[in-house]
């Protein structure tokens, strides 16, 4: 996945935070924001959770939103650092391939 993702290079990190569970921060939640200085050169591609939420804001405007908003982002676990999130992806025996939020098929009527 990491190689996948655009190998080690520290922004490689957001698609990790992106789309993996980290039980050590959240054991239920699907997907992190980041909101450090990397978002500056990554169009505030760390504001996954205001993006899904509000897919049509513009990128520019996603802090702004959190901002406006605290009372629907501060309570959620958020990813600190993108070079972290690869080191705990590698070292963690918690952490890897199969932290994905698995839902049952729905059945057929």
């Amino acid at each position: 996945c990491i190689l996948l993702a655009g190998g080690l290079h520290p922004c490689a990190g957001h698609f990790i935070s992106e789309h993996y569970v980290f039980p050590h921060l959240a054991p239920k939640q699907e997907t992190y924001s980041y909101y450090g200085p990397l978002n500056y050169l990554t169009w505030n591609v760390g504001y996954h959770n205001e993006h899904h939420d509000f897919p049509y804001i513009p990128w520019s405007r996603l802090p702004e939103l959190r901002r406006i908003a605290p009372e629907f982002y501060d309570n959620l676990a958020v990813c600190e650092s993108w070079v972290g999130v690869i080191w705990d992806y590698i070292m963690r025996d918690d952490v890897g391939p199969y932290n994905r939020v698995k839902r049952p098929m729905p059945k057929e009527e």
